[in-house]
């Protein structure tokens, strides 16, 4: 049985989304910087907000410590508001398939961008696209339609018209007012194999990752991709926050809030590749450090030993290729108004945390690749030093046989 999702909280900050209503092209310039080819391999989210309470608050025009997102955690109790602390307590799993989704999908080591950003600018009048390259990320609409017939018809229908019933409802009676009837479809595709769609129905995401599939590098098996999910919906009875994985927003067409959240939530997806990359390679490599506890030595081939130190060799180097995608993108350096989200989700899904344990093991990878070493030069060693030895025997025994023909010539 999956667990519940943790109850936890983060509140985004006023003064980002009053600024983006205003105009959000002012708050984000397209980069022309060339995009590269990156690789990646695969993994599962370790964060502990999927299984533990916690509550993390995003920061406010006037936000202190308490509630600027950065590494502050509290239980419930601890919203001050009546109204988003009723709806926090009856937010649950019975509500997400009312509510719209918002799920990040890794499933390569990257995807060529160039490419897919031609094949969204000719899918406009098909799927209302608009696509916006800012650094690693292209951001656009992309509203799935029946185009057999129904211009106005969305491929589920029958969500559709279940949640456009009511255009408002209240989880309490002292709730706020969510609005469902605003719906939007966004995309936010990364550059280093990550999609994170926002408002796509289930059956929506399935395509989406079908017609994704041509533009792949390092194409993940079925197995090995990597999913986070959420639900989001829109109010503006209190201040935008994450609570126990539900994103509530002020404005659902601010799509400069949903790239900073979808930054960070792209950034958790790729970090699970290299921590599961990681775990099964210190499982695979666990029963050697237990052979020369016992042996001395390393029970493996010379062959052996460099094909293991090559495996060990390309995940150091591909997480280091891949490290920059644990940083703060370009992106928070240039527009500096969308830091505050970026980093109180980046919070939320305990990033940090999880590079620091990330780093950790990665040392434990490079000690062995060392002993490995080590091992591989004494075996040189030994090889050299029994060449040499057999050399001076078989130098001994020419003197041996050249006294002994002396000897016998002399009588």
């Amino acid at each position: 049985m999956p667990k519940e999702p943790s109850e936890r909280t983060v509140l985004l900050p006023l003064e980002m989304s009053n600024a983006a209503d205003r105009n959000p092209e002012q708050l984000i310039r397209k980069s022309n910087r060339p995009i590269s080819n990156e690789l990646g391999p695969k993994i599962t989210p370790q964060r502990s907000s999927k299984t533990t309470q916690k509550l993390k608050l995003l920061p406010e025009n006037d936000y202190n410590d308490k509630e600027s997102g950065r590494g502050v955690y509290s239980q419930i109790t601890q919203i001050e508001d009546s109204t988003a602390r009723k709806d926090a307590e009856r937010l649950g799993k019975k509500h997400r398939s009312m509510l719209p989704r918002v799920t990040a999908y890794c499933t390569a080591g990257s995807y060529k961008m160039r490419d897919l950003i031609r094949w969204l600018k000719d899918r406009r009048k098909i799927h209302s696209t608009m696509p916006k390259l800012f650094d690693e990320c292209i951001y656009t609409p992309f509203v799935y339609r029946d185009w057999r017939g129904n211009a106005n018809k969305v491929i589920d229908t029958k969500e559709q018209k279940e949640n456009s019933n009511d255009k408002f409802i209240m989880l309490d009676d002292e709730g706020g007012k969510i609005d469902l009837a605003r719906k939007k479809s966004d995309l936010f595709i990364f550059e280093y194999g990550v999609v994170v769609m926002w408002g796509f129905t289930r059956r929506e995401e399935k395509c989406f990752l079908l017609d994704l599939a041509k533009f792949e590098n390092e194409k993940l098996s079925n197995e090995d991709v990597q999913v986070e999910e959420f639900n989001y919906y829109i109010t503006k009875s209190y201040q935008p926050r994450i609570y126990n994985d539900f994103i509530t927003l002020r404005d659902n067409g601010n799509y400069v809030i949903k790239l900073s959240i979808s930054y960070a939530v792209s950034q958790s997806v790729k970090i699970s590749l290299f921590e599961e990359l990681v775990s099964n390679t210190i499982e695979d490599t666990q029963d050697i450090p237990q052979q020369i506890a016992v042996d001395g030595e390393v029970a493996m081939t010379r062959e052996e030993i460099m094909k293991s130190i090559g495996e060990l060799f390309i995940l150091r180097i591909n997480i280091n290729l891949h490290g920059s995608v644990l940083d703060s993108p370009e992106l928070m350096w240039t527009e500096p108004q969308l830091e505050p989200i970026y980093q109180a989700t980046r919070g939320y899904l305990e990033i940090e945390q999880r590079a620091a344990l990330l780093n950790q093991r990665l040392e434990i990878i490079s000690d062995l690749l060392q002993m490995l070493k080590e091992q591989l030069g004494h075996s040189k060693d030994e090889y050299l030093e029994s060449i040499v030895i057999a050399l001076i025997c078989a130098e001994v025994l020419v003197s041996i046989v050249n006294i002994i023909v002396d000897m016998v010539a002399g009588y």
